[in-house]
């Protein structure tokens, strides 16, 4: 079985209000990942429910009712006979729930005794509960010892680690590490408000919030500059044992940004000290068609291969537009936590039959990147058709909205070896007003005074309906699949033909889509198998090591992309970076501690992958 990230699943909409309107989009994040009676069970954030699975390929949609599923980030852990539940909570105690059965909807509430965010729980072997959260650029991620019948702490919690951001590149925010400040106008305008106040200034007068935190006493300036600084918030913990070593993993940088990650600290307690791991990020995909590999969760299959799920990001009709990615992992021979992203948004094969090799190559190349594409209409320049093939999700076509019958084909060139398709469904909103009506027969256990009329998810999703056609020839035309009666809706749908199927064109027929007027994609991505050659190696390969966190990259080549690989030890190359086009990068993403790393330039094209040497970074600092 394959499956392509993102997950093939339905994603909820939302609206958030912004002034006197709302913004819609499409969102989930977070996830936890667990095995529980032999199922696989996922909790996103922002899904009213979750996920259910035999083979984590095929997902099933379940609701939830009676959880708190207007807050972030749930926690799910297996503790004896039940799954435990948890979400954050600022200023309010948050409550735990447990289940013996979770399809059954029924969850027993443990009456919370303190406020957290981003929590997870994790069981000791010897049964003790400790437990994990922190969501802040001001704040560290802490842990606490728990009583596994109460869920009170026992002893005080412990601030485990902060950011590191001078000396851990990765965890600097912004598009590529650039360190551009995080601006919310609507927080800035509350602090103004409020210190104003404090300081007897009169808020209209103020222009900029920082001429009144120059006025603040020294700790105080310190602190809102950190928070509204280019600091990195500290957030989602996920804690797994190994071989009797304690791995607590985190994000950091930002979930609007490409290089969103994961890291990981190593202690020989649940509750430290901790040490940076060697390898780290361990989870980091800031190139491809969608980027993002932070805030997740790390789990065992039912045949013990190793998985790191976590968050993928859009971010264009919201920051918080997010998806959800699913990648191999595990530990290598010197108890390293890894997580392969090479070509991570690629067909990835899921092998029920026999152990999963981590470090597969994909079976199948991109065929569609930069080829010709032709559409019945296009709204504008900005959204034309030629976005479906950028391998970008940032960048979409839209039609008209007078198109009756929209539809976009994508010319290959010549007949290919295609064996599946990833169909990418975009959201293009104006602000929309909230739904009131609907919000007012919410579940009020759901729908608290918190976010009432602030936050709406829906319930119901209105299906994507489509028609997916092949030609040889441009005029003749062979359906792949019909799905305009279907009532799902799958943003990201997946199709797979295993022995693969000959055609030249691919057409898509949008017949509807929730909440467009007219047909909206990001992405008809082809995979498939070239008859030709795969590329030369790249050749004259520069390695750079500017600065502690830093470095420098150029090559000479003609492939159509290349997989920048590196690492802190020959045979550890664990990080990647995929480009298409260029042949040079800056890499801010290295542990200034590390003295030294290796670096490997892979170049593939439709026909195959080259493997480059691998060379050390050379220190010009």
């Amino acid at each position: 079985m394959y499956y392509c990230n993102p997950i093939n699943i339905p994603y909820r909409y939302q609206y958030v209000k912004k002034d006197d309107r709302a913004v819609i989009y499409r969102e989930a994040a977070d996830p936890s990942l667990v095995v529980f009676h032999e199922k696989y069970y996922m909790f996103p954030s922002m899904t009213k429910g979750y996920f259910v699975s035999e083979d984590m390929v095929n997902w099933q949609v379940k609701k939830l009712q009676g959880l708190p599923v207007y807050d972030y980030a749930p926690d799910v852990r297996v503790m004896g006979e039940y799954l435990y539940f948890s979400a954050s909570r600022r200023d309010a105690n948050c409550d735990f729930y447990r289940t013996k059965d979770p399809e059954s909807g029924v969850f027993e509430k443990i009456e919370g005794t303190f406020d957290f965010w981003d929590p997870n729980l994790f069981v000791d072997d010897d049964g003790r509960v400790y437990f994990y959260w922190g969501c802040s650029s001001v704040e560290p991620i802490y842990g606490v010892e728990l009583d596994p019948k109460t869920m009170k702490q026992i002893g005080q919690p412990m601030a485990l680690f902060d950011n590191h951001k001078n000396d851990y590149g990765y965890e600097r925010v912004g598009e590529d590490h650039n360190e551009q400040k995080r601006r919310d106008i609507a927080f800035e305008q509350m602090l103004i408000q409020g210190l104003s106040a404090q300081l007897g200034k009169n808020p209209s007068e103020v222009a900029d919030v920082y001429e009144l935190i120059e006025l603040l006493p020294e700790e105080r300036r310190l602190f809102m500059e950190r928070l509204l600084g280019p600091t990195p918030n500290m957030e989602g913990a996920w804690m797994t044992k190994y071989q009797g070593k304690y791995y607590l993993q985190y994000a950091a940088a930002g979930t609007e940004y490409n290089i969103y990650p994961d890291g990981v600290y190593e202690a020989d307690h649940p509750l430290g000290p901790f040490t940076l791991a060697k390898n780290n990020p361990y989870s980091y995909s800031p190139g491809g068609f969608m980027p993002g590999a932070g805030h997740g969760s790390t789990m065992q299959d039912l045949k013990n291969n190793w998985w790191h799920t976590a968050t993928m990001r859009i971010s264009c009709n919201h920051e918080f537009e997010r998806r959800l990615g699913l990648w191999p992992a595990g530990f290598d021979r010197d108890g390293e936590l890894f997580c392969n992203q090479r070509y991570g948004d690629w067909p990835i094969l899921l092998d029920e039959n026999k152990e999963q090799d981590p470090w597969r190559e994909p079976d199948w190349m991109l065929l569609s990147y930069g080829k010709q594409v032709k559409a019945s209409s296009q709204k504008e320049a900005e959204k034309s058709a030629a976005n479906v093939v950028d391998e970008n999700c940032q960048t979409w076509w839209k039609a008209l909205d007078e198109d009756s019958q929209p539809w976009i084909m994508v010319d290959l060139g010549k007949a290919m070896d295609i064996h599946a398709i990833q169909l990418n469904f975009m959201d293009d909103h104006k602000e929309v007003d909230m739904p009131q009506e609907r919000m007012e027969k919410e579940n009020p256990e759901e729908l608290t005074e918190r976010i009432k009329g602030s936050r709406y998810i829906e319930d119901e999703l209105d299906p994507i309906n489509y028609l997916l056609e092949g030609s040889e020839d441009g005029k003749n035309w062979e359906t792949l699949a019909d799905k305009e009666q279907v009532t799902t809706s799958l943003p990201h749908d997946f199709l797979v033909w295993e022995q693969g199927i000959m055609y030249r064109f691919i057409r898509v027929t949008v017949v509807s889509q929730p909440h467009e007027p007219s047909a909206c994609m990001a992405g008809i991505r082809i995979f498939g198998l070239g008859d030709g050659q795969a590329p030369a190696p790249v050749t004259d390969v520069t390695a750079e090591r500017i600065s502690g966190t830093d470095m420098n990259l150029a090559w000479k080549g003609s492939a159509v992309g290349y997989e920048i690989l590196w690492g802190h030890e020959k045979d550890k190359l664990y990080h990647s970076y995929r480009v298409f086009g260029d042949k040079e990068k800056t890499i801010r993403a290295l542990v200034s501690q590390m003295s030294q790393y290796y670096v490997r330039i892979d170049a593939f094209n439709e026909n195959g992958i080259t493997h480059g040497k691998c060379l050390p970074v050379k220190n010009k600092m």
